[in-house]
């Protein structure tokens, strides 16, 4: 039987956001050029793998301004996860496994139908 925790609904809102953010931070880096400041294409194959990459015109500021809010954002929002009050009240194996489960909160339990709601839980 897996062990239920009463995680306090600020923990489990910034959780939630941390995974959106981290999403799209990701998506955006890979839609980005490889390489912030402009580059010529280049060919090393002089390593155990050869590695090629296209001309990068860099990013434009705005671009750069958008990474570095979402990483910011994504720092403020790992501190007050890691850091939140909640952790003080579990010791041992139980915050290990609790900081396990909070990052799959928001997932469905297993065996629960797709997109069942849980009694007297409303969208």
């Amino acid at each position: 039987m897996t062990t239920t925790y009463d995680f306090p609904s600020d923990l489990l809102a910034g959780q939630q956001e941390l995974h959106q953010v981290r999403a799209e931070l990701s998506a955006l880096l890979k839609r980005l050029p490889w390489s912030v400041e402009p580059q010529d294409a280049f060919s090393d194959d002089n390593g155990w793998r050869k590695v090629e990459r296209p001309a990068s015109p860099g990013w434009s500021a705005d671009e750069q301004a958008e990474v570095e809010k979402l990483r910011q954002r994504e720092r403020e929002l790992a501190v007050f996860v890691s850091t939140h009050r909640y952790w003080s009240e579990l010791g041992g194996t139980d915050r290990v496994a609790a900081r396990a489960r909070l990052k799959h909160a928001h997932e469905a339990p297993p065996g629960d139908a797709e997109g069942a709601e849980e009694p007297g839980r409303g969208s």
